[in-house]
């Protein structure tokens, strides 16, 4: 736990814009409210909910009075802001609760019941279930990933789940995303912003090799913990009406994923999309199935506390990220484990300069470190809610960050540090609350 918040001030002095905002020892009040938040999180993980929604009250009402916001000062600076950023509230809020119940129809469609069969019986069962994870999240988002690797899991190991291997489950499902343009929220925004899907697709280089040192610590965690179960059930059949439910969501998700990057990629900043896609195919296949609409409580609490955590970081004042290089692409992903990805990859796509592949693996597989680093992470602890411990999350999950510094440092030595000087024309970075004199990162 006492490791939170020097990762979250590993930022530098100079993105802090402390000069121009009260601060403690240069440090802005605001990060510091934001940091006592998430090592409340992390001390009291049963009431966390109650915990983020103490510190995004606090903060709303630190900045409302003191500070203003990007969007303007005092309540309309707030509502400006709740306007810019309802359309990423409303997508993860549909997602999160949508895919809830997408899990559950898989895991009642037996399939996970019936998949041992095609499973070694050892270890290695586990680990080949988290690479199934990670191609799930290439194409798919890491939240639907996590859920569906959860579920497997529930089955596999007769509810007995591993803290350790629940880490790797997140870990896979974010690292399959990193290097699709398609699989995680921060590649769509690279690919919308101009850049080429295939420099994002170098971040599997990093993104394969911790997939490896993940799959075998966390497969060895499980298999000493609760064994797979070593034959499927004889007389069980597949429901082939959830597998229908699963299938017509998927595409539903998918295909608006696409059709909306590709055709009408700015329509995109405008409305939720996708949740709603989501949503109107759990609307279309009610007569298919019943809905598991009980599991709707627990559901929607857990993606509030995730969206409060997401609203405070959108409130923090970070003006500019480090001069783009391989050292600040690596330092990010380490605070991505703290603070929300999305607002990192909107400033470094401002910035400019970076090699993209490395910094969709940081952003993408750095929030993996801690539980409510990402929104698997969080997702996946409404489903195990003995894993909403931020310290036995390190403990066990150590492979995690393990994972991380090994797969970046391969694919520093394998591809090389290859900045994209020409992103931007003008590489700089864009200070919008204070003219405070920032150097240019190095070209």
């Amino acid at each position: 736990m006492h490791r939170l918040l020097p990762a979250l001030l590993l930022l530098p002095a100079s993105a802090f814009a402390a000069d121009a905002l009260p601060s403690v020892g240069g440090i802005p009040v605001d990060f510091i409210l934001f940091g006592l938040t998430l090592l409340g999180v992390a001390l009291f993980h049963h009431v966390t909910l109650y915990v983020a929604l103490t510190g995004l009250f606090t903060i709303s009402l630190y900045k409302i009075i003191f500070t203003g916001f990007k969007t303007g000062a005092g309540v309309a600076g707030f509502m400006g802001l709740l306007g810019h950023e309802w359309v990423t509230v409303a997508n993860l809020f549909c997602l999160l609760t949508g895919f809830a119940l997408l899990a559950r129809h898989f895991e009642k469609s037996h399939v996970p019941v019936i998949l041992p069969k095609y499973l070694p019986d050892d270890w290695k069962g586990g680990f080949v279930m988290l690479v199934m994870v990670f191609v799930i999240s290439s194409f798919l988002d890491n939240i639907a990933a996590a859920l569906i690797g959860g579920a497997m899991a529930h089955q596999l190991f007769k509810g007995k789940v591993h803290i350790g291997y629940l880490a790797a489950i997140v870990a896979a499902s974010n690292a399959g995303g990193s290097g699709s343009v398609v699989g995680d929220t921060t590649t769509t925004m690279m690919w919308i912003d101009g850049i080429s899907p295939v420099q994002v697709f170098d971040a599997y280089v990093a993104a394969g090799v911790a997939l490896l040192i993940i799959g075998y610590f966390g497969a060895k965690q499980q298999h000493a913990y609760s064994p797979i179960i070593k034959h499927a059930h004889a007389h069980t059949k597949v429901d082939w009406g959830r597998i229908f439910i699963v299938a017509t969501m998927l595409v539903f998700a998918v295909a608006t994923n696409i059709t909306i990057n590709i055709k009408f990629p700015e329509m995109a900043e405008h409305f939720p999309f996708i949740g709603v896609a989501v949503w109107v195919a759990i609307i279309l296949t009610i007569p298919v199935r019943r809905h598991d609409w009980e599991l709707m409580p627990e559901t929607i609490k857990g993606s509030i506390f995730l969206l409060s955590l997401v609203l405070c970081a959108s409130m923090m004042p970070v003006e500019a990220l480090p001069p783009a290089s391989w050292q600040s692409a690596f330092t990010l992903g380490f605070v991505s484990a703290v603070f929300d990805n999305i607002p990192l990859t909107a400033l470094a796509l401002r910035q400019g300069g970076f090699d993209w592949g490395f910094l969709a693996y940081a952003v993408g597989f750095g929030g993996s470190m801690l539980w409510f680093g990402s929104s698997a992470g969080v997702a996946l602890s409404n489903m195990y809610p003995e894993a909403k411990s931020a310290v036995q999350w390190l403990k066990h999950g150590w492979h995690v960050a393990f994972a991380y510094v090994v797969g970046f440092m391969v694919m520093l030595a394998v591809l090389g540090w290859h900045p994209d000087a020409g992103h931007k024309k003008v590489v700089a970075p864009v200070v919008a609350e204070a003219p405070v004199a920032i150097p240019a990162p190095a070209q």
